[in-house]
């Protein structure tokens, strides 16, 4: 003989319970796919980063650098007397210089 099941055991799920139940495991969900989103792009920005520039860019004499800027194999620093400086990445040889004309 089997004990008589309470009427608590019986009842329906209320439905703000279940909503809530739903609610709690898609938010999980998208918890886990933005943590497995956020690894990816820090591991595809590192995978895909730049060799470092050199410890030192000598520039020739008299030169002033005033900006600078970078390619995947050059980088270029402009000087106060408006020229653009341009350097080999892997080699730091001068590769191009060119003469900025103003506007005046």
């Amino acid at each position: 003989m089997t004990a008589p099941e309470s009427p608590e055991e019986n009842l329906p799920e209320p439905p703000q319970l279940r909503f809530l139940r739903v609610l709690v495991t898609v938010l999980t969900g998208v918890m886990i796919a933005g943590i497995v989103l956020i690894l990816f792009l820090i591991w595809h920005r590192y995978t895909n980063a730049r060799a470092p520039l050199p410890e030192v860019i000598t520039l020739p004499s008299g030169a002033e650098a005033s900006a600078y800027t970078q390619g995947s194999d050059w980088y270029a620093v402009v000087t106060e007397d408006d020229q653009i400086l341009i350097f080999d990445r892997a080699t730091g040889d001068l590769r191009q210089t060119i003469a900025v004309e103003t506007g005046e």
